[in-house]
């Protein structure tokens, strides 16, 4: 299935064709259940103590349990969020993971 992500709990993405997830958990099971998206769009903060890291760590292992299969070649992301400490931690632990899967 081919498909974009949006990781939000309070906005919603500019254009329609976007599948929204409110929650860590709910985004967990899209991506379970559909594969990976073509394009992730993180938030960091979802509400209380759920973040998107949550996220970034099970692709990442879902990732590494199918030998580097699991993500897409052309699979792209962005950080929306207003955090800029969780923006950065979300952006450098999936693009460091992207490099070293790539081989440098």
């Amino acid at each position: 299935m081919t498909y974009r992500l949006f990781i939000d709990d309070i906005r919603n993405p500019a254009s329609p064709d976007w599948v929204i997830a409110r929650d860590s958990a709910t985004a967990i099971s899209i991506i379970e259940t559909n594969g990976c998206p073509d394009e992730i769009s993180f938030d960091h903060d979802l509400g209380g103590d759920d973040t998107a890291m949550l996220v970034v760590k099970r692709l990442i292992e879902l990732d590494v349990a199918a030998a580097g299969a699991y993500i897409p070649p052309h699979f792209h992301f962005n950080v929306h969020s207003a955090n800029p400490v969780g923006r950065e931690n979300i952006r450098a632990l999936l693009t460091q993971y992207l490099i070293v899967r790539l081989g440098g």
